[in-house]
């Protein structure tokens, strides 16, 4: 086992690299409605994505006291683990990219930490299932709440707009959906920027023996790193998400954003590792289905759930084989 403290930065360097591709590949997940509805341009729209990436990075730690202490058992671990796990996540989320397919980081990072930590171990009790429960709950609860709420607040905003001008439900949603991106961008901070801050509390955690805790400076560069990898867009994924899925209008991208957005502050604040991709493609869907059910591309989001489904079996499988490669 590697244990010296060049490799401990070593480490470090894997979760930030980690944390950069969830910044330029996952984060424009939060800005994809409003570039698709043209309320922002891109560069404006991934801006505004960063600041408030940075800011929901901030608000909290539950979401990170689950990652680093309830999926793997920190006592049977090591660095070269984490280091295999995030390797796992840049090279499969870099290929989904490539493709312009939106992939769950969250399932990406648990998927590779197990992997690694069951190859470090040999055996699956490493694995901490009360973690795994949140997982599974966040897995539901991402595409039940997410679609299920996206359709619930557009029929609902349908009905109030009824008598409505299409000019001034364009005009009023236009504005209103600037907010609603802001909130979805904020949300999407509470829940994955806080992913990287767990990971590096667990190198720290596995480093120097001691119990698992989340330090200010960590906040602060995980947050930091979040931010800044934002700003390097993503627009592959924007448009499948926002433009490809399905046609997108202002109120439209108000009312999926605000449905995700609310779907991960909640499950955050209950320490649910919740997948940010899965939550907003879930409820576009649904914005999608309450026009007519031919207005969601099928195919494309039969494309999305591949790729879904593949990021368990791959990333764990990644994990394993990286862990096993790297020299001990």
């Amino acid at each position: 086992m590697v244990d010296s403290f060049p490799f401990l930065v070593v480490t470090f360097i894997a979760i930030l690299g980690f944390e950069a591709v969830n910044g330029w590949t996952d984060a424009p997940n939060a800005v994809a409605t409003v570039v698709s509805t043209r309320v922002l341009p891109p560069i404006p729209a991934v801006a505004m994505a960063a600041l408030f990436n940075l800011l929901g990075a901030l608000s909290g730690t539950a979401v990170a006291a689950t990652i680093g202490k309830g999926i793997v058992d920190l006592n049977q671990i090591n660095l070269e683990t984490i280091v295999a796990a995030c390797a796992a996540v840049i090279v499969w989320s870099t290929f989904a990219w490539y493709f312009g397919l939106p992939t769950s980081k969250t399932h990406e990072i648990l998927a590779g930490l197990a992997g690694a930590a069951v190859a470090t171990t040999g055996g699956f009790g490493v694995l901490e299932y009360s973690g795994w429960e949140k997982v599974f709950t966040g897995l539901g609860a991402a595409v039940v709440f997410g679609a299920l709420g996206g359709v619930i607040l557009m029929v609902l905003l349908t009905w109030l707009l009824r008598r409505a001008s299409p000019a001034f439900v364009q005009r009023t949603f236009g504005f209103l959906q600037l907010g609603s991106a802001a909130f979805m961008a904020w949300s999407h901070g509470t829940a994955d920027g806080q992913k990287a801050m767990g990971v590096m509390a667990m190198a720290l955690a596995i480093h120097y023996h001691r119990a698992f805790e989340v330090p200010i400076w960590v906040i602060l560069l995980a947050a930091t790193t979040m931010g800044l990898s934002t700003g390097l867009g993503g627009y592959r994924i924007i448009k499948t998400l926002g433009m490809r899925l399905t046609h997108l209008q202002p109120v439209h991208g108000f009312a999926a954003e605000t449905a995700a957005a609310v779907t991960i502050t909640v499950s955050a604040r209950f320490g649910i590792p919740l997948s940010t991709t899965h939550t907003i493609g879930s409820a576009i869907i649904g914005v999608g289905a309450t026009r007519r059910f031919s207005a969601v591309r099928w195919g494309i989001a039969q494309e999305i759930l591949l790729a879904w489904v593949l990021t368990f079996p791959v990333c764990f499988a990644l994990g394993f084989v990286i862990s096993l490669l790297i020299p001990g």
